[in-house]
């Protein structure tokens, strides 16, 4: 968004901006997993303004309703706006309103098999408890998740022990698994599922889930709309969050990507990738802080 855009220019069918939004990091302190009230009200400003506002983010359901969706509400969501989350990595979806969700849809070809997910729960009880909680709110994949008092190095110390014990659960169940560049194929040679650890969580998915599909499913949530966004914004704090700008780029969608922890490495890419220090802020701006300020900035720019 130009400073030269303004309210007039947001049209219902062709808003010029459309937010994409990794929640843990970019909007969701990674410290705190809460989202700052002044995230809170900037979202809902972009929103009731016509610009689209969609999650796609590896969390629950249940997370996205109760940090996000009800302190949305809570601030006033205007009448007949629509907010979508994609949840899990595009395996689960809901919309919501100022009135609340409506139905949660899942997509169960993409779900982890229960057995497995059972053997995990049994594992984290009994081997990895004090680090470490299985999440019972997800509903296709199987994720377990740092304790908030534990510390970060402790627990990424122990997420490597747990992450190949959840590789050797996959082969005794007889599944092909793949995390990061080892991979165990099944009897078949066929790999399904990724074990994929991030800063606080390790998630255990089918290799169909992604970013990429959460866009995928974003486009499709506005077209049933009947909107197009003349551009997209997408926002993550990790290396797999810029697959939801591959893939709106390759789709011909007009994109630029803001990552809130660029740390870890910026990947040459065909389109412009953004960090804190394009609004003149510094390398220790990261996570909610860089979110925070370029939804603020967006919001400037709509406001004129």
């Amino acid at each position: 968004m130009t400073s030269s855009e303004n309210p007039a220019a947001v049209s219902a069918s062709a808003p010029p901006l459309a937010l994409l939004l990794d929640v843990d990091g970019p909007v969701a302190s990674p410290v705190t997993r809460t989202v700052k009230p002044e995230i809170i009200a900037d979202l809902v400003a972009l929103a009731g303004a016509g610009i689209p506002v969609i999650f796609n983010t590896g969390r629950s359901d249940a997370f996205i309703r109760e940090q996000v969706m009800e302190p949305m509400i809570a601030a006033g969501i205007p009448s007949g706006t629509i907010i979508h989350a994609i949840c899990e990595k595009g395996a689960v979806w809901f919309s919501y309103t100022g009135a609340g969700p409506g139905p949660v849809h899942v997509d169960h070809e993409l779900a982890v098999p229960q057995a497995y997910g059972d053997d995990v729960r049994r594992l984290v009880a009994e081997d990895y408890a004090a680090h470490m909680f299985y999440d019972e709110t997800k509903r296709a994949m199987v994720s377990v998740e740092q304790h908030l008092e534990v510390a970060s190095a402790d627990y990424l110390e122990e997420q490597k022990l747990f992450d190949a014990d959840a590789m050797e659960l996959m082969a005794r169940h007889g599944l092909g698994v793949v995390r990061l560049d080892h991979h165990a194929p099944d009897s078949d040679d066929q790999i399904d599922y990724r074990v994929d650890p991030t800063i606080i969580s390790t998630d255990i998915e089918s290799v169909r889930l992604g970013k990429d599909l959460g866009a995928s499913r974003a486009v499709e949530l506005l077209a049933a709309q009947g909107i197009r966004p003349q551009a997209w914004r997408t926002v993550g704090d990790s290396r797999t969050d810029y697959a939801m700008a591959d893939w709106l780029h390759h789709n011909d969608h007009e994109v630029k990507h803001l990552d809130v922890r660029p740390a870890d490495g910026v990947p040459v890419k065909p389109y412009t990738v953004l960090t804190a220090a394009d609004l003149g802020l510094g390398a220790e701006v990261i996570h909610d802080d860089a979110g925070a300020a370029f939804l603020r900035n967006w919001r400037d720019a709509l406001a004129g």
